[in-house]
């Protein structure tokens, strides 16, 4: 596994995190339409508020990243992304080991929302530690 750097993100990494966000959308099978400009604006937003990103390195590159805020009784975690070349090498494994012992050592429970198609990634998250907790219903209005 190569060697990665953790670093917190700020409001001038958006534009690079946008792309990466965008490739999550379209992995996830998320029907959010944004274009990459947009997710850019929306993800400066968050970091200039209440979320907090780190972002992973080699010294290449930009390997993938982590978007989440602080609850009043957890730590949610809205995003975690691994640009595809680097998947299944570990890294998402040594990620979340990493915000566990680095960034969320002071809380008790880290939540996350996985869409009920993305078999893969909940099979990553249950692989890693996360239970299930509850399931999310909606209904479209009527036609």
């Amino acid at each position: 596994m190569e060697m990665l750097r953790f670093r917190q993100a700020t409001g001038a990494d958006a534009p690079a995190l946008a792309p990466l966000n965008a490739q999550l959308i379209r992995d996830e099978g998320h029907r959010n339409p944004m274009a990459v400009a947009e997710l850019a604006e929306r993800m400066a937003v968050w970091l200039n508020d209440d979320y907090r990103a780190i972002i992973f390195e080699s010294s290449e590159e930009l390997v993938g990243y982590a978007l989440f805020r602080r609850e009043a009784d957890h730590v949610y975690l809205r995003q975690l992304f691994i640009r595809p070349e680097h998947r299944r090498r570990g890294i998402g494994r040594l990620a979340v080991s990493w915000l566990w012992n680095n960034v969320w050592s002071d809380t008790s429970r880290v939540r996350i929302d996985v869409l009920i198609g993305n078999t893969g990634a909940a099979a990553f998250w249950r692989a890693v530690g996360f239970r299930d907790y509850c399931v999310t219903m909606e209904m479209e209005a009527p036609k």
